[in-house]
């Protein structure tokens, strides 16, 4: 009896010690940061006065929303609209089409999925310098084929004028994301059985109807789940326009999370707390908006 007590006892312990990397990496990377985070979105808490930390309340999100700061953060928020929504229609609407090509293997499938599946892999810091170079108002690319075209007389300075700068990292965005809902479209597409179609044939039914009546719902859980997940991604992914305009000129390329980004630079992390949490807040009202408007949960159940 005692020898398979000692054995239980052990085991308990093996199994504690496994289990234990499991539980404390999560509380001290992801739970805590974000349990501290939230009580410095309440404090005055910048690096250069560190003697001065004290509690302030909702001071930092009254700033936030002030009307000497009103301009550049609703500003803010607005580019982040059109950042999430601009890239995710043309993300979606151009990944689904390579998706349906790729439904059928042809000759040089292979390679083509490579090339299309290629800028998933790169780094968003790296595209960012990429598209930059591409963008440069002297010497890049984009420029010298428009000119070439005649649709430019000159060079024109995407990155540094505030009416382009903005589109200009929508549009790497755009490029950067399609290889998403490519692979998670097509591995959908491939798992709808093929004798629905031959039914539909049999009907005498069409290419549309067959795409919105068997296509569609048969993959519809995966589209709204890419969708979602796209949606949190585009919304906390700031690195492609920190790397190509770093915010600018004068903020009008900023995004809310590029924003928060420029506060922790500045040394402000209360003030950069207090973005986070909108940032937080923000996300959970729209995933319960959109899996209510969807009925997401209830479909899977």
């Amino acid at each position: 009896m005692k020898q398979k007590s000692k054995l239980r006892m052990r085991r308990t312990w093996f199994i504690f010690f496994m289990v234990l990397p499991a539980i404390l990496i999560p509380m001290v990377f992801t739970y805590y940061p974000m349990v501290k985070g939230s009580m410095m979105a309440f404090q005055s808490y910048n690096l250069m006065n560190v003697k001065n930390i004290k509690w302030i309340g909702f001071d930092n999100f009254k700033k936030l929303f002030s009307h000497s700061a009103s301009n550049s953060f609703y500003t803010t928020m607005f580019n982040t609209v059109k950042w999430v929504g601009i890239s995710l229609f043309f993300q979606f609407t151009v990944g689904f089409g390579i998706a349906l090509l790729l439904k059928k293997k042809f000759p040089g499938s292979g390679l083509y999925q490579a090339l299309i599946f290629f800028p998933w892999a790169v780094s968003g810091f790296i595209i960012g310098i990429m598209w930059r170079w591409m963008f440069n108002g002297t010497s890049g690319v984009i420029n010298d084929i428009l000119m070439k075209m005649h649709l430019l007389r000159q060079p024109m300075g995407w990155l540094a004028e505030k009416g382009t700068s903005l589109y200009s990292c929508i549009a790497a965005n755009i490029w950067y994301g399609i290889p998403f809902f490519t692979i998670m479209i097509t591995a959908a597409l491939r798992g709808v059985s093929e004798e629905l179609y031959e039914a539909a044939d049999v009907d005498g039914a069409s290419p549309l109807q067959k795409f919105t009546n068997i296509t569609v719902p048969c993959i519809r859980s995966v589209l709204l789940l890419t969708v979602l997940l796209r949606v949190i991604w585009i919304f906390n992914f700031p690195d492609l326009i920190y790397s190509m305009t770093q915010g600018g000129p004068a903020g009008s390329s900023n995004i809310i999370t590029s924003y928060m980004m420029q506060l922790v630079y500045s040394l402000d992390y209360g003030m950069a707390s207090a973005v986070g949490v909108l940032c937080i807040l923000f996300l959970v009202i729209f995933v319960m908006v959109y899996m209510g408007f969807t009925k997401y949960g209830k479909e899977e159940a």
